[in-house]
This record gives C-alpha cells, sequence and structure tokens, in this order.
C-alpha cells in the first residue's frame, strides 16, 4: 500500500470516528486550593519559626536513646516496610510493562510440520505420501501510537509508581511515631505501677491502724471494711498498671517485628522530653510538600488524569505497521537453501464505529476514578491542616492543665509534709496523714497522666507536620495534576 493510500484511510476514518464519541464525559472534582483554607485565627497565638518542620530524626530530641534504638530497629526489621517495599516493585513492573508496550516487537521461529495425504483427495504424488515440511519467519510489528494513548498510560503508570514510592516512605514515618508513642505508654505504665505500689503500701499501713483501733474500741467493723476495700481497690491498680506494661511492650515487639520475649528485653523508659512546640510560616501551602501522604495523594490525581487522556485516545483510529517474512522447504530440502520464501508488508488501521458503549463506560469510569482520586485528596488536605491545628490546641491546653496541676500537687506535698510534722509532734494522728498521703498520690497520678499526654500529643503534632519528611531531589512537592481536556 503507498503512502498516500495510507493517509487517504486515515483522513476517512478520521471523518468516520464520531460514530463512537467521547462528547459529555468529563471528571466533576477539583482540586482544594491550600490557600482557601483559612488557619490564622486558630494559628494566631502559636510561635511561628522557619525551622520548624521537623528534622528527619525528631526522635533524637526526646532525650531517650534507648527510644532511638527502638526506631531504628523497627525501621529495619517492620513486617509493613517490606509490603510497602513490595507494592513500590509491584508498580515499578507495571510502569515497565506499560512503557514496553509503546515499542515495537520483533519476533522469529520456526517449526517442522509432518502430514500424509490421502490419496483419495490429491493424485499421487502428493498423494498416498508423506512428507515434511520445514518453515521459518520473523515478523515485525509497531503500533505508532499516533494520539498519544500508550504515552499516557505510561504516564498514569508512573504516577502511581510515585504514589507507591512515597506511600513506603510514609510507612517509615507512622512506624517511627508509633514507637514513640507505644513507648511514652510504656513509660506511663511504669509510673502508674509505681503509684499503684504506693497506694498500697498505704492502704495496708491504714488497714493495720485501722484494726488497731477497733481492738481499742476507738473504730468499728465498717471502718475495718472501708480499708479492706481501699486495699482490694490498690491490689486492682497494680494488676491494671501491669497488664498496661505488658500490652505496651507486646505493641512494641509487633512494631519491632520481632516475637513477644523481645519486648521483654525493654528497660524502663526515661522521662522523656515533650517536642518544642513552633509552626512553620506559610503552613497551609507549605504543608503540601511535607506531608508523604499529600505527596502521594497529588501523584494519585496526576496518574487519574493521564488515565482519561489514554482512555480518550481509544475513541481515535489507529495505525499499526507490521512486516512479516518466511522460508519454507519441504521433504529433505534445507530450509536455509531453499528458494521457497516470501514476505508482506501489512499497515493497517482501527477505527471503533460501533463498540456497545464499551469505550464510553471505560472514560466514564476513569472519570469517576479522577474524582475519587480528587475527592481523597481533599480529604488528606483539609484532615492535615486540621490535624496540626488540633495537636497545637491539645497541647496548649495540656500545657495549662499541668500548669494548675502543678500547683495541687504542690499544695497536696506541703499539706501531707505538715501532717507528717503534726504526727511528729503528736498534734494529729497517723492516720489523719495516710489520708493526706492518698491527696498526694492522685496528684501524682493525674500529673503522669498528663505528661504522658503531653508527649503522646507533641509526637502527633510531628506526625502532622509531615514527620520530618522531604520529597526527592527529582520530586516536585506539589504535582501539577487536571484531567485533559483534549
Amino acid at each position: 500500500m503507498r503512502l498516500h493510500t495510507l493517509v487517504a484511510a486515515v483522513g476517512a476514518a478520521l471523518i468516520l470516528s464520531g460514530c463512537v464519541t467521547s462528547r459529555g464525559l468529563d471528571p466533576q472534582g477539583t482540586l482544594t486550593d491550600p490557600s482557601s483554607l483559612h488557619a490564622e485565627r486558630s494559628l494566631a497565638k502559636v510561635p511561628v519559626s522557619p525551622a520548624g518542620w521537623p528534622a528527619a530524626d525528631w526522635w533524637t530530641g526526646l532525650g531517650d536513646s534507648q527510644l532511638s534504638s527502638l526506631i531504628e530497629e523497627a525501621l529495619k526489621d517492620n513486617p509493613d516496610l517490606a509490603t510497602a517495599d513490595a507494592r513500590v516493585r509491584q508498580a515499578q513492573a507495571q510502569s515497565g510493562s506499560a512503557d514496553a508496550a509503546r515499542d515495537p516487537t520483533f519476533n522469529v521461529g520456526g517449526g517442522v510440520a509432518g502430514a500424509h495425504l490421502p490419496g483419495s483427495l490429491l493424485p499421487d504424488p502428493p498423494g498416498n505420501h508423506f512428507s515434511w515440511t520445514k518453515y521459518g519467519y520473523g515478523s515485525f510489528n509497531w503500533d505508532l501510537d499516533l494520539w498519544g494513548g500508550k504515552r499516557a498510560a505510561f504516564e498514569a503508570t508512573v504516577g502511581s509508581q510515585r504514589a507507591a514510592e512515597v506511600d513506603a516512605r510514609a510507612a517509615r514515618i507512622e512506624i517511627s511515631t508509633n514507637v514513640a508513642r507505644a513507648y511514652t505508654q510504656l513509660g506511663y505504665a511504669f509510673t502508674q505501677l509505681d503509684v499503684a505500689n504506693a497506694e498500697l503500701d498505704r492502704t495496708h499501713a491504714s488497714q493495720k491502724l485501722t484494726v488497731q483501733r477497733v481492738a481499742a474500741g476507738v473504730d468499728n467493723q465498717m471502718q475495718v471494711k472501708q480499708a479492706d476495700s481501699e486495699v482490694a481497690s490498690a491490689e486492682r491498680e497494680i494488676a491494671v498498671a501491669q497488664r498496661a506494661i505488658d500490652s505496651s511492650r507486646t505493641s512494641l515487639s509487633v512494631l519491632l517485628g520481632k516475637g513477644p520475649d523481645r519486648g521483654l528485653d525493654i528497660a524502663r523508659p526515661a522521662a522523656l522530653t515533650p517536642a518544642a512546640v513552633a509552626i512553620p510560616a506559610n503552613l497551609p501551602a507549605d504543608l503540601l510538600g511535607h506531608r508523604a501522604d499529600l505527596v502521594a495523594a497529588r501523584w494519585r490525581v496526576e496518574a487519574a488524569s493521564k488515565d482519561i487522556v489514554s482512555a480518550k485516545k481509544a475513541f481515535l483510529p489507529n495505525v499499526t505497521l507490521g512486516v512479516l517474512a518466511a522460508q519454507l522447504a519441504g521433504g529433505t530440502e534445507n530450509l536455509f537453501a531453499s528458494q521457497a520464501r516470501f514476505w508482506q508488508v501489512l499497515p493497517a488501521f482501527s477505527l471503533p464505529i460501533f463498540d456497545g458503549g464499551r469505550l464510553r463506560a471505560n472514560l466514564a469510569g476513569k472519570d469517576a476514578d479522577y474524582d475519587l482520586a480528587v475527592a481523597q485528596y481533599n480529604k488528606t488536605l483539609v484532615g492535615a491542616l486540621n490535624e496540626v491545628q488540633d495537636d497545637l490546641s491539645g497541647l496548649d491546653s495540656i500545657g495549662t492543665q499541668i500548669q494548675a496541676q502543678q500547683r495541687a500537687q504542690d499544695a497536696a506535698q506541703q499539706a501531707y509534709d505538715l501532717s507528717q510534722q503534726r504526727y511528729k509532734a503528736g498534734v494529729g494522728s497517723y492516720l489523719e496523714s495516710l489520708v493526706v498521703r492518698q491527696q498526694l498520690l492522685e496528684a501524682e497520678q493525674r500529673m503522669a497522666s498528663l505528661k504522658a499526654q503531653q508527649v503522646d500529643t507533641s509526637v502527633q503534632l510531628i506526625q502532622a507536620l509531615g514527620g520530618g519528611f522531604r520529597p526527592a531531589a527529582d520530586d516536585p512537592s506539589v504535582v501539577t495534576a487536571a484531567p485533559a481536556t483534549h
């Protein structure tokens, strides 16, 4: 077929392409502009720092070397990381397959066939004879991808690959923060156990004293039963605290990718220092490049937009080129010496005229995928900004509560000291001192809880600010993602 004939055929196909059309099918999703999410009033009282983004090794600022070792161990052995890495390799393979589909193919082959032809159908020869036929061939095929549909499909897989790569980094951030939070809970559980043991000692002393007072006729059995109840309650709190220790150790063992015995080797955590509270300038916009989940969501929007392009190109005519060459030899003839050879050139085009709505249904599905990706991105963006504000608000509230609780604890400590002085001076009773001691232990318990909440919330704020994520050198922090309109 001559070139002008092929061009004419393509032109005719373009005229007929209106038979199957994508008209009326477009995505509805719109990406949320970060600047439209106002947070100025909510963050007005929070100090702003140009260095407010967490460092990659932010956990070192919490002040416990054992925690740093545990996070490093988890980042090496956690099974979820192997899953994330496998998904990256899977996405890379899909991208490679889509890229290879754009290239021409060349194949060679050959074979031998033997047949006996009946004399009742064919004269002799070849009838009533068994003969061999040998053949070899080579073929070349190339889809010209005139409209870039395969290229768009490849670019879609690249977007999915980038999203998977960022997801793998997000998994590491999540694991590091989960280890820090579980470690914080372990430290708090040990403090709970300390307070519960001190309370048990106090209740035993109160019980013993009450028994003595009943024997002296000062108190009655009602006071004894009350003392027995306090002892039982203290014993229950010890069991609760011990269970919290075991649970936290188990959680850490899972995060470390080890068996439960690994948790038993974790020493009691030191007191952790909450992360410094500050936010970066221009938070809403800059958050896009520091949150792995946001970057991954943008890549998915980009991939979905390329899928739409690829689906639209399927409505257009397509041209392929093919070349086939073959050589045959019969009987005992050498295949390579045979003169029985042929070749042909196969330019062809295809055009969807009627497909029962398959192409439109496919495009409608891609539009919906895009809208879903946009909605997920918008949800992630709104959630990310509000997470930062909520964690900052939580830290502010906890700080105020700690100040008030410190005053309450100081007052309880002073009351206990005075009760001890009164008892030693013979003015007050030992039972009175034990009652005041209970108030002090309750104050210490509440303070320990608040400090654990403060550290935990500071870790959540670090995660909300990206957990130290930085885009790779070849990654834009904000991906331009909008479906093509052509």
